[in-house]
C-alpha cells in the first residue's frame, strides 16, 4: 500500500511538471555591470552611439562622453510647454530619434522628435495623433525597419475617470517609411502583469536579432520574438540587469552591451552592462 501511495504521488507530480515549468516563466540569462555614471537627466531613457550617450528626461536630452562621463551638450525644451514627455532615444546615422507624448494628459497623443546628434539641434517632428496610446520608445532594427511601442496604463489620470488606456492595450508596432503603423502586436498577459499598473517603457533590438523590452520599474530585460501566427508576441527570455525599467539602448559599437537608467529623486544613474541571453530554441 505504501508503495502504491508513493507511485501515485510520483505520477501526480510528473503530471504537474509542465504546468510548473510554465509558471517558472521563460529561461533566464545574465548580465554584468561594466560602468555606472551619476547623471541627473537619466530619468526616462538613454541613447548611445560610438562616442557618446544621451540621457533623456521629460523636456531635456543631455549628451555625455562615453569614456569620461563629461557633459558635451544639452538640449532643453522651450518654456512654451510644447515639449511634455520625452521617452527613450535611438541614435541612427547621426540623428537622435525620441518618442514623445503628452503623458499624463488625456486623450493620449504622441509624436516622433528628431535631433542632429552632433549639434543637438532639433530638426524634425512627426505627429502620430491619438489613436493607440502613448509612444514610449523607438528603435531601428538591422534591416532598417523602425519599431516602437504605444503604452497604455492601469493608472487613472486627472482628466479621465477610467484607467489610462488599460495596460493590456499596449502594442508593439512596425512603422513604414512614412511613420505610419504597418503592423501591430500585443504583449502576452503574463508579461503585462509584471508591469503592475504601468506599461512597456523601453525597447531595443539586440545583436542577436531579438527585441529586448523593459517595464516601468523592474530590474529586468524581457526578450521577445514575433509570432509565426497571430498577434501576440512571444516572451522567450528574461535577463536581470542593473536598471530600473525605463528606456534602454544597445551599443552597436560594442555588441552585447546595453545602456539603461536608474532614476532617483537625487543621483539618477546611467548604467552600462554586458548581457548574456539564455539559450532560446
Amino acid at each position: 500500500m505504501v508503495g502504491f501511495r508513493w507511485l501515485s504521488f510520483a505520477v501526480l507530480m510528473f503530471a504537474k511538471l509542465p504546468a510548473l515549468a510554465e509558471e517558472a516563466g521563460p529561461p533566464m540569462g545574465t548580465s554584468e555591470l561594466i560602468q555606472r555614471f551619476q547623471i541627473k537627466e537619466a530619468r526616462q531613457g538613454v541613447g548611445v552611439d560610438a562616442d557618446a550617450f544621451y540621457a533623456v528626461d521629460n523636456t531635456v536630452i543631455a549628451k555625455y562622453d562615453k569614456k569620461t562621463g563629461a557633459l558635451i551638450a544639452k538640449w532643453e525644451g522651450d518654456a512654451d510647454g510644447l515639449t511634455i514627455h520625452l521617452d527613450s532615444a535611438a541614435v541612427v546615422d547621426g540623428k537622435l530619434y525620441a518618442a514623445h507624448s503628452n503623458y499624463p494628459a488625456w486623450p493620449m497623443t504622441s509624436s516622433i522628435e528628431i535631433w542632429d546628434a552632433a549639434t543637438m539641434k532639433h530638426i524634425e517632428s512627426h505627429s502620430l495623433g491619438s489613436a493607440r496610446g502613448s509612444l514610449t520608445w523607438l528603435d531601428r532594427d538591422a534591416n532598417g525597419i523602425w519599431w516602437g511601442a504605444f503604452a497604455n496604463y492601469d493608472r487613472v489620470s486627472d482628466k479621465s475617470p477610467l484607467a489610462y488606456g488599460n495596460k493590456y492595450n499596449t502594442q508593439l508596432v512596425r512603422f513604414d517609411a512614412n511613420w505610419r503603423v504597418a503592423e501591430a502586436w500585443v504583449f502576452p498577459d503574463a508579461l503585462v502583469e509584471k508591469f503592475d499598473d504601468m506599461s512597456n517603457s523601453g525597447g531595443s533590438w539586440g545583436p542577436d536579432g531579438k527585441l529586448y523590452v523593459t517595464g516601468h520599474d523592474n530590474a529586468e530585460l524581457y526578450i521577445m520574438d514575433l509570432p509565426t501566427i497571430g498577434s501576440e508576441l512571444k516572451w522567450v527570455g528574461t535577463i536581470p540587469a542593473e536598471i530600473a525599467g525605463q528606456g534602454i539602448a544597445f551599443d552597436h559599437s560594442q555588441p552585447g552591451v546595453v545602456y539603461g537608467v536608474i532614476r532617483k529623486k537625487e543621483g539618477s544613474e546611467v548604467t552600462v552592462s554586458r548581457v548574456t541571453p539564455p539559450v532560446v530554441n
